[in-house]
């Protein structure tokens, strides 16, 4: 999923150069070039698109093939944009302890580890799921590590909105996997990932607005181009329009009443946030409105699935 979130500068920070220390490789580098945290929420989210697919349990078997093809699609695609932005990210502080800035990695191995992770992806999907699910995955780590990183986000601040197509795609990719077919119910699933992306996104870049405005020429965000008031309005109103959408797999019958609370309780807590960003654009409160986003999709994924087979 296509989404930003801080890096912990102190799982990076080891040594300048591991080979020099006489030791074996160290793997750790190569873990942070898969972005962890936004990989584990990729993970999340292709999990969910794999249980939703099918009535009951889906073969666990392929939801594992499935799974592992997709994470390592998505870590392939993490590393390439590191690769790309490896000396914008040595220009700001929430970036700056990724491992190519740090010199944990030179720009040839993380080079070669993302094609081999690539590659790998693309067989486990061919061999244990279908071709629908490994054109739509191989597409989807194209658009990520290519068309949205080189050409789509530095020539607009509305890059996050654009971006969020490859970013809501893995609960299609995992349904996708399962059933060899996309289901106008997964498109649903990525829906409430595009929709929730730019708010998510835009409350850390008011959060880490002295960060962006370094790079503003390189990266345009909306809060450094366009300005924090105009910012806090688009977050508003996007959670606005994101509290609609999560009702729709209620509305269109895909879940029942536990999803329906749900999704009203957390869609109004994101919504509140918001609000209160509109009041007060500090760090702090920004901090707390990127923070209820992560909870809102978190949550709202955990309650489809507990509708899904938890029926009254």
């Amino acid at each position: 999923m296509q989404t930003i979130v801080n890096e912990t500068q102190a799982e990076t920070m080891t040594t300048q150069n591991p080979d020099q220390s006489g030791k074996s490789l160290n793997w750790r580098p190569y873990w942070m070039l898969c972005k962890p945290r936004v990989l584990r929420e990729i993970v999340f989210a292709t999990v969910v698109g794999i249980f939703l697919s099918v009535p009951g349990l889906p073969p666990l078997d392929l939801a594992f093939w499935a799974t592992l093809g997709i994470a390592l699609a998505a870590a392939s695609a993490a590393a390439a944009n590191q690769i790309i932005e490896y000396k914008i990210d040595a220009e700001m502080g929430r970036t700056s302890g990724r491992p190519l800035p740090l010199g944990q990695v030179t720009p040839r191995q993380a080079i070669i580890f993302a094609v081999v992770v690539g590659v790998l992806s693309m067989a486990i999907m061919i061999k244990f799921t279908n071709l629908l699910a490994t054109v739509l995955t191989f597409f989807t780590l194209i658009g990520y590590a290519i068309i949205y990183t080189v050409y789509l986000k530095p020539a607009t601040p509305q890059n996050i909105v654009i971006g969020g197509v490859t970013g809501a795609a893995p609960p299609v990719l995992g349904w996708c996997a399962i059933t060899g077919s996309v289901d106008p119910h997964a498109w649903l699933l990525a829906l409430i990932i595009f929709v929730w992306t730019p708010p998510h996104f835009w409350a850390l870049a008011i959060a880490r607005l002295e960060d962006y405005r370094i790079v503003a020429e390189k990266i345009p965000v909306l809060p450094v181009t366009d300005g924090i008031p105009i910012t806090q309005l688009h977050i508003f109103l996007y959670t606005i329009l994101l509290f609609v959408v999560g009702l729709l797999p209620y509305l269109t019958h895909m879940s029942g009443i536990i999803y329906l609370v749900g999704a009203i309780v957390l869609g109004g807590l994101f919504m509140y946030h918001a609000w209160l960003l509109m009041q007060d654009a500090s760090p702090k409160v920004a901090w707390k409105t990127f923070a209820t986003s992560l909870v809102y999709l978190v949550g709202i994924f955990a309650v489809l699935i507990i509708d899904h087979y938890v029926k009254f």
